[in-house]
């Protein structure tokens, strides 16, 4: 093979030339197939500069969306050495301890109000020293306040828009030098309120009408000032003159001393190689090429975070290579797991090539300079947790305990703690183990899942969130997940949180799965481990990622998370206060970031905001896979340094490895790095070194200001297993002191402790009563430590009520009462008369956590519940439709009446998702219904654009059909053969893109009804047409326009929604489940329901041997494949389309089988290839499963078939095309 190296332009021109590293390029040769790149190096010289870092004020809004356009400007200026960190907010922005760590502020947006505070401080910032940069709408910002226009030297006053050039008037000015005029669509801005003082005009915008000061600079101060009107939309701000533009203005701008730093900073330039085959997931044009490494010295001028923060490399190759996780010890020494095996050496239990590693810095310098093998011959392992004097570590299909008993820092006991971890797909297997405050080891696991016997018991499970105590015993599968499940984190008040691969960066546990088991009555999720936990909540409110490289490589959730992985949260006190206990370290590889979430409290349970980036890289091999907080309070993270991140599925010319990833010589096994990313402004933080020896160390660490320690010392008091400390616990409890943000972390981890050693088992002992008395403490967080520690006897029930723990004013607190009530004997009747009251409180029966808290503790305790309910005739029949008809039922909305739809139906106008229009944070089941007139009946088409998920539509009462793709007719269509009598030609009843057939006689003359039932998994639903014009009837020549005004009805919320609508809805709710619920409902209480008609004729039943490959089908599906195509089949948005009347799925079994062999590329993204990892058997079941569920009818499929299939694509190596399969 002959490569050939280049330099490839990111629509950016280096400032000097000595911005530019001296590369010595070599020619490549055939060594290149066998192994990664050796790393491009700078040769070093003296006087290193350093990078500009600037504060980037933007707005997220419709018109100059900064989040759309920053990382336009963003990715070449980091290029060049110059570093931006993007808020949102005045607030994050103009804030002087914020502000004097950065060499600039750049301003975009729309912002217009501005404190006086704030205004000082920008207006001191640039007097002082520093440099702004207005970028095109920063000139009407802030107009009331009476000193930023003219510091920013003119307001805007108006505009046209047109393709333009504006004129260089000062071509000697430095800010012009190497600046040619170029040609861009933009708004022609005019301003007014000029203020000349000072001011230089640099371009002006020449026309008609005569010429306009376009972009200027200006001194203040002792600070000077850049300004372009232009940078109205993505035309400008990707254009590489406007780059350049940007960059010489904010070299100018800056302090000398910052500008002669920058000059003397060598970056280096980013080559790439062609010759390799990139995957290119994508389809860009021109195709992505292979960039050569850095050695870490040069990697990280690319790394770009926020000026008030400092980065030392702790460790890095060849010290080091590929740290999957790392962990601290109670020494506060790193240890980390180091792995050659993943992903595709998978050796189910043999010894292999991985290993754990301990590092110390002996002296002092912050480099990690003495390196212990703990124990090697592993594989894959993925984290490690601290207990009983060795470690856990995650891995599959084996949990491993290693000890060291004779002080050497190396394991000589090596023990199978638990075993049946899946192994499928090394990327979804065991992760993220950590010790919880309840005493238990925490975990999650993706899709690979978990099967085998478990505490002596058989146990079957896919993704989601466990637990155990530390010697293996007590495991809890607490709750399912949405997918591929590699992240969690615990708050420092015990609410658990984590995230998934793919566009699910947080969610919240809110209940375990354990309260819902046996539940009869909670219309939605299934804590059997075959889906998402009924008390899982996705609680991200944003989507996109924010890279500062344009050239990253994502399988599916393009520009999205779809590698995410990690969720500890920052739980110290030496960043800002900000981060306190709220903002969630969420590693993104596929986008080389590392990124944050921000936890605000909403009702009982959590959002996640958008955080933006704590660190990026402008180059692609920078991969941060796990971030945590140190002994130290920084954050620590672990740089992959891999240019290959992707699994699967398998790009065209390569082949699937046993862990499900594709093999390429491309994945480095040689680098990895680890960062330490530290607050400049923080605190001295207190040395510790843990002994279980030293119990007065131990009680101080409690009160340490980093979670980190306060875990150590309270799990090294429990395995001590003495009481003799429990007088200074007492002590501790009984302090009501409270931090800046409410907590008294020293009392909440005093209960916990307590609580380990079994010294509140007793109401009659000391420390039972001190737990009591917690519960009335000023920190919300130890009132729920005090609740949840409490023995479940009835003196602990009746405290609970006593201290009106039911009424707490913290709702997360009130929720973790009400299941504890749950779980406290049913002998106590005045458990039930409370919970009856606070059911009847809008605060608690319109929340989504605690209405359902309350509906579970209420069955438990029904008896004396209901004793206090007011029955009211035909109940039930008042209760929202999702609580009185069965699960896998629909109503009969197809032709409501004008009374009804007056009066239960309200109005959207569509399209546009709707969550914006009146269902916020909304998914489920709604329907729409409007009518329209037609003078000329007749055969059509009807057009409503994108309805995700999924979308039915009925006219007139008529059941509307898709139509069948070319090619995709014949036998073996079962239920998405026909439908209604209407004939071969029609691919299903519902469908995502939003067309349908319209018959021979279904359309009337005159007024029609026009009914559409959607349903949505995740993200946006509804009608998403981009314009309403995308909604129309076409009946021969005449069009009837759809878009507009709808009325709608919700059927079912399917995300955890409020249950409860009125003061009596939780009770009659328990009155009627208790009768019989939905199944012994009467038609006067459920409504007319609809019924599932076939469309073709039933189908046979199958066979007993179908019926066991059916069965084991459903397995395979629960475990591998829910995590895209969801319980329902339906799809994870933007992840992977519904199986739901899927065309490919149910027409001739060859379609199927080759999609599960070979993978298929999508509108939504790939379908990775499962040949190599199931056996003809194995997907001749889930082909089956997949037929014959969700009311298909299609054949089962046989292993004759796949093995017929798999022997005719034998030397097929890339996924299949739509095309391909038509």
């Amino acid at each position: 093979m002959i490569a050939r190296r280049f330099r490839r332009p990111i629509h950016l021109v280096l400032l000097t030339a000595a911005c530019v590293a001296a590369m010595t390029v070599a020619a490549l040769g055939p060594a290149w197939t066998a192994r990664a790149a050796a790393p491009q190096q700078t040769p070093s010289t003296g006087g290193e500069g350093r990078p500009l870092r600037l504060l980037f004020l933007g707005h997220e809004q419709r018109n100059h969306n900064s989040h759309e356009l920053f990382p336009l400007l963003a990715a070449p200026l980091a290029r060049m050495g110059i570093h931006l960190t993007h808020v949102d907010t005045p607030a994050e922005a103009l804030d002087p301890e914020r502000l004097q760590y950065y060499d600039g502020l750049v301003i975009y947006g729309n912002h217009m109000e501005i404190t006086p505070e704030q205004e000082d401080a920008l207006v001191s910032f640039v007097e002082g020293g520093k440099g702004l940069v207005a970028i095109h709408s920063a000139s009407y910002m802030f107009i009331k306040a009476p000193r930023y226009i003219p510091l920013v030297g003119g307001q805007f006053l108006r505009h046209g828009a047109g393709e333009f050039a504006a004129e260089i008037v000062a071509p000697d000015h430095p800010v012009m030098q190497g600046l040619e005029p170029f040609t861009t669509w933009d708004e022609t801005y005019v301003h007014t309120r000029h203020n000349p003082e000072n001011r230089t005009v640099l371009m002006e915008r020449v026309d008609e009408n005569g010429r306009e000061p376009y972009t200027w600079v200006r001194t203040q101060g002792n600070g000077r000032v850049f300004y372009t009107a232009f940078g109205h939309d993505a035309r400008t701000w990707s254009n590489p003159g406007f780059h350049r533009l940007v960059a010489n203005g904010i070299v100018w701008a800056v302090a000398d001393e910052a500008r002669e730093a920058y000059k003397r900073l060598r970056m280096p330039g980013v080559e790439y190689v062609e010759g390799f085959n990139v995957p290119n997931y994508e389809r860009r044009d021109p195709p992505p090429q292979y960039q050569l490494p850095f050695a870490p010295e040069d990697a990280e001028k690319f790394l770009s975070y926020p000026a008030e923060f400092e980065l030392t490399r702790v460790a890095a190759d060849p010290d080091i290579y590929k740290v999957i996780s790392f962990n601290f010890d109670e020494r506060g020494r790193l240890w980390i797991l180091e792995t050659k095996d993943y992903p595709n050496v998978i050796l189910d239990g043999a010894p292999g090539n991985d290993r754990i590693r301990i590092l110390e810095d002996t002296d002092g310098d912050g480099q990690m300079d003495k390196f212990t093998t703990f124990a090697e011959g592993l594989n894959i392992p993925t984290s490690l947790v601290f207990s009983r004097g060795g470690v856990i570590v995650s891995g599959a299909p084996h949990f491993l305990f290693l000890k060291d008993t004779d002080g050497d820092d190396r394991a000589d006991v090596r023990e199978i703690l638990s075993t049946g971890w899946g192994t499928r797909d090394t990327h979804a297997i065991a992760s993220n183990l950590m010790y919880g405050h309840d005493n238990y080891i925490w975990g999650v696991v993706g899709y690979s899942g978990y099967n085998g016997v478990m505490n002596g018991r058989p146990m079957q499970f896919g993704q989601g969130v466990y637990r155990f105590r530390p010697d293996g015993s007590g495991f809890e599968y607490v709750t399912g997940s949405t997918n591929n499940t590699w992240g969690l984190g615990l708050s420092e008040t015990f609410e658990v949180f984590g995230g998934t691969a793919n566009n699910d960066p947080t969610f919240h546990v809110a209940i375990p799965n354990r309260y819902f088991e046996g539940l009869e009555g909670i219309p939605n999720g299934t804590p059997d481990g075959r889906g998402v936990g009924p008390g899982y909540a996705s609680i991200a409110q944003y989507y996109p990622v924010h890279p500062i490289t344009p050239y990253i490589r994502q399988v599916d959730v393009f520009g999205g998370f779809t590698a995410g992985s990690g969720h500890q949260l920052y739980t110290a006190r030496q960043f800002p206060r900000d981060f306190w206990n709220r903002k969630a370290l969420i590693s993104e590889p596929t986008a080389h970031l590392l990124a944050l979430g921000v936890l605000e409290k909403q009702g009982a349970g959590f959002v996640s905001r958008d955080g933006w980036n704590l660190i990026a890289s402008a180059e692609e091999w920078f991969a941060p896979v796990h971030a945590m907080v140190g002994p130290d309070g920084a954050v620590w993270f672990s740089d992959w340094y891999n240019f290959i991140i992707q699994h699967n599925p398998t790009p065209e010319g390569y082949s699937n490895g046993r862990g499900n990833a594709y093999e390429t010589s491309l994945r480095d096994k040689e680098r990895g790095r680890i960062y330490r990313l530290a607050y400049k402004g923080a605190k001295p933080s207190k040395t510790r070194s843990l002994s279980i020896d030293d119990t007065a160390g131990l009680l101080d660490a409690l009160t340490d200001d980093n979670m980190f320690w306060r875990l150590h010392a309270q799990r090294l008091l429990v395995e001590r297993g003495e009481t003799d400390v429990v007088p200074q616990l007492l002590a501790l409890v009984r302090d009501r002191s409270v931090d800046e943000i409410g907590l008294n972390a020293g009392a909440l981890h005093a209960l916990w402790t307590l609580h380990g050693l079994g010294a509140l088992g007793s109401p009659t002992t000391e420390a039972y009563q001190v737990a009591v008395e917690a519960l009335r403490h000023p920190s919300a967080g130890v009132r729920k430590a005090a609740a949840m520690v409490l023995p479940p006897v009835p003196e602990a029930a009746r405290a609970l009520l006593d201290a009106n723990m039911l009424a707490d004013p913290d709702l997360q607190t009130r929720l973790a009462v009400i299941l504890v009530l749950a779980d406290m004997p049913a002998s106590v009747p005045e458990i039930g008369a409370a919970l009856y009251e606070a059911s009847r409180v809008e605060e608690n029966y319109r929340d989504r956590w605690l209405g359902r808290a309350l509906y579970i503790a209420a069955m438990r305790h029904a008896d004396s519940f209901l004793a206090r309910q007011q029955v009211r005739q035909g109940g039930a029949a008042r209760l929202p439709v999702m609580l009185r008809i069965p699960a896998d039922a629909r109503p009969d909305w197809r032709t409501p009446s004008a009374a009804e739809v007056a009066s239960e139906w309200k109005t959207m106008t569509v399209p546009g998702a709707w969550e914006t229009r009146g269902l916020p944070d909304f998914d489920g089941a709604v329907w729409f219904t409007r009518t329209f007139t037609v003078d000329t009946p007749g055969p059509g088409t009807l057009t409503l654009g994108p309805m995700r998920n999924f979308g039915e539509a009925w006219l007139n009462g008529e059941q509307l059909y898709s139509p069948l793709p070319p090619g995709r007719g014949g036998p073996g269509m079962g239920a998405m053969g026909g439908g209604a009598g209407r004939g071969r030609g029609f691919a299903g009843r519902g469908n995502a893109a939003g067309q349908f057939v319209v018959p021979e006689g279904v359309l009337r003359a005159g007024e029609n009804v026009l009914t559409v039932r959607i349903q949505n998994a995740r993200n946006e639903g509804g009608f998403l047409a981009p314009t309403a014009e995308g909604m129309f009837l076409q009946v021969g020549s005449t069009r009837v326009p759809l878009g507009g005004e709808w009325r709608y009805r919700v059927e079912r919320q399917t995300n955890a929604g409020p249950l409860y609508e009125a003061p009596d809805h939780l009770a009659t709710h328990v009155a009627f489940t208790r009768a019989g619920g939905v199944r012994m409902a009467s038609a006067d209480i459920t409504g007319p329901l609809l019924e599932v008609a076939s469309a073709g004729p039933a189908a046979p039943p199958l066979s007993p041997a179908e019926e066991a490959r059916f069965n084991a089908g459903r397995d395979i599906y629960s475990t591998i494949c829910i995590a895209c195509h969801q319980a329902d089949g339906r799809g994870a948005d933007k992840v992977a389309p519904s199986l739901v009347g899927s065309s490919f799925a149910l027409g001739g079994p060859e379609t199927a089988i080759r999609i599960v062999l070979h993978g298929k590329q999508g509108t939504v993204g790939l379908m990775p290839p499962l040949g190599t990892s199931l056996t003809d058997e194995q997907i001749a079941s889930v082909l089956t499963y997949v037929r014959r569920e969700w009311g298909h009818t299609a054949s089962p499929v046989t292993p004759e078939q796949v093995r017929e299939q798999r022997a005719a694509t034998e030397g097929r190596n890339r996924p299949y095309s739509a095309e391909e399969l038509q």
